[in-house]
């Protein structure tokens, strides 16, 4: 049998992020302004994947009924894999049908309709599981000091950048960093990395440790936060 090899999948995402750092420092001489665009793209574009995770989960829920205990089942579900915003469900007996509507801390409002549906009856073929390779990280300004991070297999460099930036907003819009900061702790890359949940980041394929060296990645500058932007 010939083996195959999987090559990490490059998205439009990826390419259209490669394009504008090639881009904007020609369009946009003013370094502030260029981080400024690449960083409102970069969380469109974290928008439009929330939103398309949402519509991906909500087409493998189970809802063979709507009794009280397969709502609950749902509720929990959809609280684990959405847990910071404010999740409302609304069961149709007549349509036979649930309504879900989140709304995130961002603004962002997620809403779905889950048909009843029969239970999937589970095939013998086993989804192949994905490895996760070495993703060392560092911060522009202190490049010595390295982060161990493991990223899946099927991520490129990049992409893993982008799925860390992403999950760094989502942990501090989160009830528990909005918490942590009204208690002091500066928002920072060593404190969000010390203290995020390991499934926000293995939901987004990513590890708070890893064993093997690999190519280091230097992260982009981080965009400060000001009282007035808060």
């Amino acid at each position: 049998m010939k083996k195959t090899t999987t090559k990490p999948k490059r998205t439009d995402e990826t390419k259209l992020l490669e394009l504008l750092k090639k881009v904007l420092p020609k369009a946009a001489p003013d370094a502030a302004l260029a981080e400024k665009i690449y960083s409102a793209v970069v969380a469109e574009l974290n928008a439009k994947s929330r939103v398309n995770a949402f519509e991906k989960f909500c087409t493998k829920v189970e809802l063979p009924d709507l009794e009280a205990k397969t709502l609950d089942d749902v509720k929990l579900q959809l609280s684990a894999a959405f847990g910071d915003g404010d999740l409302t469900i609304k069961p149709n007996k007549k349509e036979k049908n649930l309504a879900v509507e989140i709304s995130l801390p961002d603004g962002t409002q997620l809403q779905s309709l889950i048909p009843v549906r029969p239970v999937a009856v589970e095939s013998d073929e086993q989804e192949v599981a994905l490895k996760f390779i070495s993703f060392p990280v560092s911060l522009p300004g202190d490049p010595e000091l390295i982060w161990t991070l493991a990223k899946r297999e099927n991520l490129s460099g990049e992409e893993a950048a982008i799925a860390l930036a992403k999950a760094e907003d989502d942990f501090w819009a989160s009830k528990t960093g909005q918490k942590l900061q009204r208690d002091r702790v500066e928002r920072t890359f060593p404190e969000f990395i010390s203290r995020a949940p390991a499934g926000l980041l293995g939901d987004l394929g990513l590890k708070r440790h890893y064993k093997l060296p690999e190519a280091l990645k230097v992260l982009r500058p981080a965009v400060p936060v000001t009282k007035k932007s808060k």
